[in-house]
């Protein structure tokens, strides 16, 4: 064979050999480059943090970093809620088989009406469990007591507007438990009860026009004209003309 077509044979051959070694080399660098990026992929998506970018959850949505701060989550306690977790009311929920009682640390007869009363009313306000229940059986049982009047009288100018504060709450459950409270507060203070009547009277009259709370708004009011005395017949009257006295 003549060298010049040996010699060219060759550089064919070694041209062809550097060109398979370069397809390969970069075959490989590309495999590999892949290899890399499966490889990051898989230990960011292996890790519950970044699984949970990729893939949020519902319950997300409910991380405390998400929640508005200015939120109902981030509103202060109540003032009743607060002093009931500190232990302020002297008294717990009791949970029975077939009904709840509560449960005095000592006897109420010897407690204090203030601020004990007015924090119960407050407390009548409340639209959670167990708040709801211990404020209203918790002002039932504190005016069952003996020398009841005579403690809770000097409170009325206190315990009024509290009261109020219920009965113009939009909630119908703490509307009746406010009315509930002012007809056994009734019971208890009788006629003096009487000059505070009419700034409870129109929260009552506005209630009226539901047809669902027409009938113990009535009762209610009978009860007050009864232990009112005819002096609370003038004043219902003044404020709700359509009432019916019960002596008619």
């Amino acid at each position: 064979m003549h060298k010049s077509e040996y010699h060219g044979g060759l550089q064919l051959r070694n041209r062809a050999t550097g060109n398979y070694d370069q397809r390969t080399s970069s075959s490989a660098q590309i495999k590999h480059r892949t290899t890399v990026q499966r490889s990051k992929s898989s230990s960011l998506t292996s890790s519950p943090e970044a699984a949970r970018r990729v893939h949020p959850r519902p319950s997300d949505k409910l991380n405390p970093k998400t929640i508005n701060p200015f939120g109902e989550q981030s509103r202060a306690p109540s003032a009743f809620a607060a002093v009931y977790s500190k232990g302020g009311i002297p008294c717990r929920l009791v949970h029975g088989s077939v009904k709840h009682r509560l449960q005095w640390e000592c006897p109420p007869e010897i407690l204090p009406f203030d601020p004990l009363l007015i924090t119960l009313a407050e407390g009548l306000r409340e639209t959670k469990h167990p708040y709801t229940f211990v404020s209203k059986e918790g002002f039932r049982e504190l005016l069952q007591v003996q020398g009841a009047p005579e403690k809770a009288v000097p409170l009325l100018p206190r315990l009024i507007p509290v009261l109020k504060a219920a009965l113009v709450h939009p909630d119908d459950e703490v509307f009746e438990r406010g009315l509930s409270a002012l007809v056994q507060l009734s019971v208890v203070v009788g006629p003096s009860l009487n000059s505070h009547l009419k700034l409870l009277l129109t929260s009552l009259s506005k209630r009226l026009m539901d047809k669902k709370l027409k009938e113990p708004i009535t009762s209610a009011l009978q009860k007050l004209e009864q232990h009112g005395g005819s002096e609370s017949l003038i004043i219902i009257k003044s404020k709700i003309p359509t009432y019916c006295s019960i002596c008619c």
